[in-house]
């Protein structure tokens, strides 16, 4: 392909393109990973290493599933507390 000719190419094209362009940057971020996953394991301290991202992924695991699974509660429920707790102010 010249490059007078890809200047204004079809939409096929183009997309090739991009497909190229996004498998070309996987492959080198996934290369930049490698290298820094053998780099850690030549680490004396891997096994200390291991269990402390075994720990972080645990808690990001727990803040994530209390982010998408906690309920509020209802808000009558709430308005309904809120009554309750000034009837009992009042009546001291």
């Amino acid at each position: 392909m010249t490059r007078d000719a890809g200047r204004r190419g079809g939409v096929d094209e183009q997309a090739v393109l991009l497909v190229a362009g996004l498998a070309d940057l996987a492959v080198s971020t996934l290369g930049s990973a490698v290298g820094t996953v053998r780099q850690l394991l030549r680490r004396a301290d891997a096994a200390e290493l291991a269990a402390e991202a075994e720990q972080d992924l645990r808690a990001r695991g727990r803040l994530a599933l209390d982010r998408y699974t906690a309920v509020p509660p209802a808000h009558l429920e709430v308005l309904a507390r809120h009554a309750r707790s000034r009837q009992a102010a009042d009546d001291v």
